[in-house]
């Protein structure tokens, strides 16, 4: 069942401000108090029973509990469908209220077609056909914003609409009366090789974005916690080093060339050390309902 939800297909050079405009009058969402942007694995994975549960009920009490929206790709795959899952399970009733909204690429979309209209109810089957190349929506996100760059089956186009609007929804203030912006916590989970990019531009913006890795999920976020767990003291000894590039090789099916400047990348994360933290969502959630303020909160 696709539960009801707004969607708005934009263009890829919209202006983030008319869109939060849009999603703030039109849609009439409560303005955020912190930003959680979910990244990570867009594939299918597998997360543990505990670590799923510890990621679920954490996101979703951090959420309710500061007055977050949280951000995902939107999919019925991987990390989204996870968060999706998440608030099915934890959300609440009314999942209506809930302020999760997808990035999507329009291009992807299975029967897209479906959603093309104007001020209506349009039904849409989250199910697609199971030989198809292309992705479904997740239904328990309230909100989507379909990002159209007039391609079709390509992913990607979504990433820079969502990091300005991340930005815009950054300089917002929380209260007029305080001159205190929208927090913004980025969360990964699992991820691909883009994910160790996607990190780095988190930690080096100015100001720098927190990153809480959520350790145990798989592959990027994997590497990124033991990276963080080795270098505490000091550098990497050359035989763990050798062990590590070889293990990047191998969790992302990658020639040594590519994993070595990975491996560069990582370092360049782990560089902002007071930014990145691996944790657990116990620890997050406490975390970020006490102090949403702090751009580089306590390593774990």
């Amino acid at each position: 069942i696709f539960l009801f939800c707004q969607y708005v297909r934009v263009a890829v050079d919209s202006k983030p401000e008319v869109l939060l405009q849009l999603m703030l009058r039109e849609w009439q969402m409560e303005r955020p108090k912190l930003l959680l942007t979910v990244q990570g694995g867009s594939e299918n994975f597998i997360l543990p029973p505990k670590v799923n549960q510890a990621f679920s009920k954490g996101l979703i009490t951090a959420a309710l509990s500061t007055g977050a929206w949280i951000l995902t790709d939107g999919i019925n795959t991987g990390v989204s469908k996870y968060v999706g899952e998440a608030v099915k399970i934890f959300g609440g009733h009314d999942l209506r209220t809930r302020n999760t909204v997808g990035i999507t690429p329009w291009g992807v979309i299975d029967n897209n077609t479906d959603l093309i209209g104007r001020d209506a109810f349009r039904p849409y089957q989250p199910l697609g056909n199971p030989l198809s190349k292309r992705a479904c929506l997740n239904g328990f996100h309230s909100h989507f914003l379909l990002v159209d760059d007039g391609t079709l089956g390509k992913h990607g186009c979504q990433h820079g609409l969502r990091r300005k609007l991340e930005k815009h929804i950054q300089l917002q203030k929380i209260h007029p009366r305080l001159n205190q912006g929208v927090p913004v916590v980025c969360v990964v989970v699992e991820g691909g090789p883009a994910i160790v990019s996607t990190v780095l531009h988190y930690v080096s913006n100015v100001p720098p974005v927190p990153v809480f890795v959520f350790e145990g999920s798989g592959r990027a976020a994997d590497l990124l916690a033991f990276l963080h767990k080795q270098t505490i003291d000091r550098q990497l000894d050359a035989d763990i080093e050798e062990d590590f590039l070889i293990r990047i090789g191998d969790v992302f099916g990658i020639e040594r060339a590519e994993a070595t400047h990975l491996y560069t990348l990582l370092l360049q994360c782990i560089d902002h050390r007071q930014s990145v933290s691996k944790t657990v969502f116990r620890e997050y959630a406490c975390a970020v309902t006490k102090d949403t303020n702090h751009s580089s909160m306590n390593n774990r």
